[in-house]
C-alpha cells in the first residue's frame, strides 16, 4: 500500500519557485503550477499561482522524511527566489555607455 502527500503552496511568481524546488524532487515526486483564473481576472499578476507537489511513497516513516525534506528545499527555494528578485531590483536595468569618453588605448601616440 502506497503513501501519499499532496503540498499546496500559493506564490506571487509560482513558476521561477517551481523550477528552484524542481531538481531536488526524486522520482516519487511531481511538481506542478495551478493558475488561478478568477485572481488574473481580477488584475493579479499572471505569475502568481499555487504549487503542487504530490509524494508517494511505500512508508509512513518514508513519506514523512520525504515531505520534512520537501519543506525545507521550498524555504531555501522561496528565499532564494526573493533574495534574486531583491538584488535584480536594487541594480540599474540600464546603466548606459561606460564611459562618455573615448579610450586611452585609441589616443596612444607613443607607439
Amino acid at each position: 500500500m502506497s503513501r501519499r502527500a499532496t503540498i499546496r503552496t500559493t506564490h506571487d511568481d509560482a513558476t521561477l519557485v517551481a523550477r528552484a524546488i524542481r531538481p531536488d524532487n526524486t522520482d516519487e515526486m511531481t511538481t506542478t503550477v495551478e493558475r488561478n483564473d478568477a485572481a488574473d481576472a481580477a488584475g493579479r499578476d499572471e505569475r502568481a499561482g499555487t504549487i503542487v507537489t504530490r509524494i508517494d511513497r511505500e512508508t509512513t516513516s518514508g513519506l514523512q522524511s520525504t515531505v520534512d525534506d520537501y519543506v525545507v528545499n521550498l524555504e531555501v527555494a522561496i528565499d532564494v527566489v526573493e533574495g534574486a528578485r531583491t538584488a535584480q531590483h536594487a541594480e540599474p536595468t540600464d546603466t548606459g555607455p561606460v564611459s562618455d569618453t573615448d579610450s586611452d588605448s585609441e589616443h596612444d601616440t607613443t607607439q
